[in-house]
């Protein structure tokens, strides 16, 4: 059997609009001002603590929870009111994952550094959340780019890593794949630019997911 391990936001689900009004939520807990859009993506990846961390180096770690908590909050309600439409699927993402779920030879897994409420929330809204063999999020695991989630999925399908492949759009999916000894294999569409993920080990990067069939066959054959 194969493994095929998706990130979320920035793989799957378009959720760049839902993230920044969330964060500017969490800096104004703060009444610190918001970073720059490019630096709020460039984190897009990480556990939330961390990122936050990561973007307001210089605060105290009760500040930090303060800001935490507000995002969440700005988060959840921004889901309620918009719905799915929060975090959009990217075109071709369905068809794809129904495309490889319909397969005997290949299980599906995802690995996110989304909170475990962010993610049963969104995968409500997918009747073909039954396709994934294991789910891992942040909640259960050290942040991306420790192979943590990797490992656990790997162990809950029953698949070896070098039968394994990680579909992620940043550097940290990247570094965590190879942390695991799995492939790793990009996309462009996402946070972080296509030199990055070859710099972080990406074998290949895709520019749409028409192409991933092609790109998971190579990377097994290879």
């Amino acid at each position: 059997m194969k493994l095929v391990i998706f990130d979320v936001d920035g793989t799957l689900v378009d959720s760049q609009a839902h993230i920044m009004a969330s964060m500017e939520a969490g800096f104004a807990a703060a009444n610190l001002p918001v970073p720059a859009r490019q630096e709020v993506l460039a984190i897009v990846g990480l556990s939330l603590p961390l990122a936050m961390r990561e973007l307001a180096r210089d605060v105290d770690d009760e500040t930090i929870a303060i800001m935490v908590a507000a995002y969440k909050d700005a988060f959840q309600a921004h889901r309620l009111k918009v719905g799915a439409q929060a975090s959009p699927l990217y075109p071709g993402a369905e068809a794809a994952i129904r495309r490889l779920g319909a397969r005997d030879d290949v299980l599906l897994a995802i690995a996110t550094g989304k909170s475990r409420r962010g993610l049963k929330a969104l995968m409500e809204g997918w009747d073909f959340a039954p396709l994934f063999t294991s789910v891992q999020c942040a909640d259960d695991h050290p942040s991306k780019p420790h192979p943590s989630m990797v490992m656990a999925c790997l162990a809950e399908a029953g698949v070896e890593a070098k039968d394994a492949v990680v579909v992620g759009d940043t550097t940290y999916d990247m570094e965590m794949a190879r942390a695991a000894m799995v492939a790793p294999l990009g996309v462009n569409w996402g946070y972080h630019g296509v030199d990055a993920l070859h710099a972080t080990g990406a074998r290949m990067v895709i520019d749409t997911f028409d192409a991933l069939d092609g790109a998971l066959a190579q990377i097994w054959q290879g």
